[in-house]
């Protein structure tokens, strides 16, 4: 369960260990924009970014996912959240994008993966015992999976309850698949999820809400490495 998926190229998996999901409407009520927030976050020691434009115009979020993906270094994964015709057209164009991440309510599993291809990341989100069941057992794979909600969050308005890190556990424990905590995840918490099997922490608030996202990323990467 502890462990990262591989994304297409040899030799190489994703690193979901400080995984942050990018929310428009804090970076700019702190003078940011989505790309300035990624950029000092990934400088602060951000793995992974998941660009998640729920109100956005499909043409906006494409440009925001291409502008991230020209500047983001190659060990950092890139994921859009649903929008799988947005991924395809960032590839379309050129854009190095890893993978999509998806809801239960989203395009079934088997029908992203027969759009996006064999070597693209899925991730997952899953908040149930059989939703992580059928998660480890579809054929059209899934990489990774979200659990959540770690915390009660108001970045999420249909979060499903707070798990806690001991019920972050039990769920993630039988899984095969990577699983990384989602919900108001705090520095504190990065530690005790590395501790039960995480494969990392996603963080929304905690960095795209922060002052100086750079330093608040620092903060969650030496929590997970256990240098703080």
């Amino acid at each position: 369960m502890n462990g990262t998926p591989p994304d297409g190229t040899p030799g190489t998996h994703p690193d979901l260990s400080v995984y942050l999901v990018t929310d428009a409407a804090q970076a700019a009520a702190c003078g940011r924009d989505v790309p300035g927030t990624v950029a000092e976050a990934v400088a602060g020691g951000v793995t992974a970014v998941q660009v998640r434009e729920k109100d956005t115009a499909a043409r906006d979020f494409l440009e925001t996912v291409v502008r991230i993906a020209a500047v983001l270094p190659e060990r950092v994964a890139l994921f859009v959240n649903d929008r799988v015709d947005v991924f395809l057209a960032a590839r379309a164009a050129g854009a190095r994008v890893t993978g999509v991440h998806v809801g239960q309510s989203d395009l079934p599993v088997a029908a992203v993966r027969s759009l996006v291809g064999p070597d693209a990341v899925i991730g997952l989100s899953a908040a149930a015992e059989e939703e992580l069941r059928a998660a480890a057992k579809e054929p059209a794979r899934v990489d990774y999976v979200g659990i959540g909600a770690l915390h009660a969050t108001r970045t999420k308005a249909d979060a499903p309850p707070e798990l806690g890190v001991e019920g972050f556990g039990r769920l993630a424990l039988p899984t095969p698949l990577p699983a990384v905590a989602i919900g108001g995840v705090t520095v504190a918490d990065m530690p005790l999820l590395r501790a039960a099997g995480a494969a990392g922490g996603a963080v929304v608030s905690g960095i795209c809400a922060a002052a100086e996202p750079r330093a608040a990323a620092r903060a969650y990467a030496q929590a997970w490495a256990g240098t703080a």
